[in-house]
């Protein structure tokens, strides 16, 4: 399984789905692995399990932000989406049925 170290900005729209399905009320100190990189660097990140994959999530003020604001961010881009065809499709039995 690859090991991937990724800032929550560079996931794909299924990772992000995902990392917010995992976190839905946020992430906790014990979800939180710490851990210095090349640098010496302290890094904090979540772990994001996937098929393929092991992402390590890096952590920030913004990402916290993130999955706090994601359901007001989809229901935003649900409403601007089109109607489904559905309403259509029932206008046009109505029609039929107008027309017997």
């Amino acid at each position: 399984m690859r090991r991937i170290l990724v800032d929550y900005k560079k996931l794909d729209r299924k990772a992000a789905t995902l990392l917010i399905e995992t976190y839905p009320d946020g992430y906790g100190d014990d979800d939180i692995i710490a851990f210095k990189n090349g640098q010496g660097e302290l890094v904090q990140a979540v772990e994001l399990r996937t098929e393929d994959a092991l992402y390590l999530v890096k952590i920030s003020k913004s990402l916290s932000n993130f999955i706090a604001s994601f359901d007001d961010t989809i229901e935003k881009e649900l409403a601007i989406s089109p109607v489904s065809d559905e309403a259509e499709l029932e206008l046009n039995m109505e029609d039929e049925l107008d027309e017997d």
